[in-house]
């Protein structure tokens, strides 16, 4: 009976060392996608607001009122997040002011911007 208990106890604790191990794992997991979502938010943030600085200089503004109108730009994805508002919006603004941009240049300059903003923040920028 006591060769069984030992075994038992064995197993046990094997078990135990398996669940530690699965626990770490997952801690590491959910530690990894938090660093994505910071860096995802950081990224569509600063990418936010290059975009809104591109389309000031399309719509003529400079200064203070491109700084305003980028930050226009982050605040409506904060607000409403989707990339389809920012773009509807740059298109209203465009349409408004006469600025000949297709759907397709306002979206591959998303998209570039993107990229440059997950670049930049990696490399500590």
């Amino acid at each position: 009976m006591q060769g069984a208990n030992a075994a038992l106890k064995f197993h046990c604790n094997i078990g135990a060392k398996a669940m530690t191990t699965f626990d770490r794992r997952e801690e590491a997991f959910e530690q990894q996608f938090a660093r994505d979502e910071e860096l995802r938010f950081k990224a569509t943030a600063r990418r936010d607001k290059l975009l809104g600085l591109w389309a000031a200089e399309k719509l003529g503004l400079t200064g203070a009122e491109a700084e305003s109108y980028a930050k226009s730009i982050v605040m409506s994805d904060i607000e409403t997040v989707g990339a389809h508002d920012i773009m509807r919006k740059i298109r209203q603004d465009f349409d408004a002011k006469g600025v000949v941009q297709s759907d397709h240049q306002i979206s591959r300059t998303m998209t570039e911007l993107m990229e440059k903003a997950i670049a930049d923040i990696k490399a500590g920028k």
